[in-house]
């Protein structure tokens, strides 16, 4: 390789780590949803009025697109999934839409709002077999009481169960062994991770993982620019693939 090449080479890592950062900082608008082809795509949860551009402003936006695009990439090159790696659908808790994506994720839920009509669908959205990540949420960023109530106008008799890592879900594709292993950016304190059963039944299907006091899209967000050590990226990615491929099998 020669010298002019190696310096375009840098040049290209340096501007697009820029963008990346550029993006990170100001948000960027919000694409069409993809044609629906029965490809596995991202399912982003929008809650409140819509908007054409997303901001850090904007809870349910966030880390959008990049955290789902460099999520969706690991995903490709460890399974044979084949998601759509540049492309998001979002789609609202009363849209049809949403039940064409099994796994659909909401980020920040500790402002989500719910109607009626969103809750009744969202209810039928669960007990249809559907599969929702929650991420990106504490008591300073909104606060689990908010989330819960707002979950229950959909799930009412709903029960939360705390998770450890003897759970099928942290050995679906990676082993984890331990939930210290989840890295924290700002979050003080531990993850606490928390599922909803069908039925309450523990032994029975996943409705719901919920990442509380804790923010593993962050992660996904900050993988292509160095943003933390590759190790704690590469946990965070692990509890997400973990959570894909579980669901897709259970």
């Amino acid at each position: 390789m020669t010298r002019a090449l190696v310096v375009l080479v840098m040049i290209a890592g340096a501007t697009a780590a820029a963008a990346q950062g550029r993006r990170l900082m100001f948000g960027e608008p919000v694409q069409p949803n993809p044609e629906y082809d029965g490809q596995f795509t991202f399912a982003r949860i929008r809650y409140g009025d819509p908007t054409p551009v997303v901001t850090r402003s904007i809870p349910w936006s966030h880390d959008y697109p990049v955290g789902e695009r460099n999520f969706m990439r690991m995903l490709d090159q460890v399974s044979l999934l084949g998601p759509k790696i540049a492309e998001t659908s979002i789609v609202g808790l009363g849209e049809p839409e949403l039940f064409r994506h099994p796994i659909a994720y909401m980020a920040e839920p500790g402002y989500w709002e719910i109607t009626d009509e969103e809750a009744a669908r969202f209810r039928e959205y669960l007990l249809k077999g559907g599969f929702v990540i929650f991420d990106d949420f504490s008591e300073d960023r909104g606060g689990w009481a908010w989330f819960e109530s707002a979950f229950r106008r959909a799930l009412p008799e709903a029960r939360f169960y705390d998770l450890d890592a003897s759970h099928p879900i942290f050995h679906a594709f990676f082993e984890i062994d331990s939930l210290d292993t989840l890295p924290q950016l700002y979050d003080i304190g531990a993850p606490i991770l928390r599922a909803v059963f069908e039925d309450n039944d523990p032994s029975g299907r996943m409705m719901a993982m919920i990442n509380f006091n804790t923010d593993i899209s962050e992660y996904w967000e900050g993988g292509g620019i160095g943003f933390r050590p590759a190790w704690e990226t590469n946990e965070a990615y692990k509890f997400g693939v973990n959570y894909v491929m579980y669901a897709m099998t259970h």
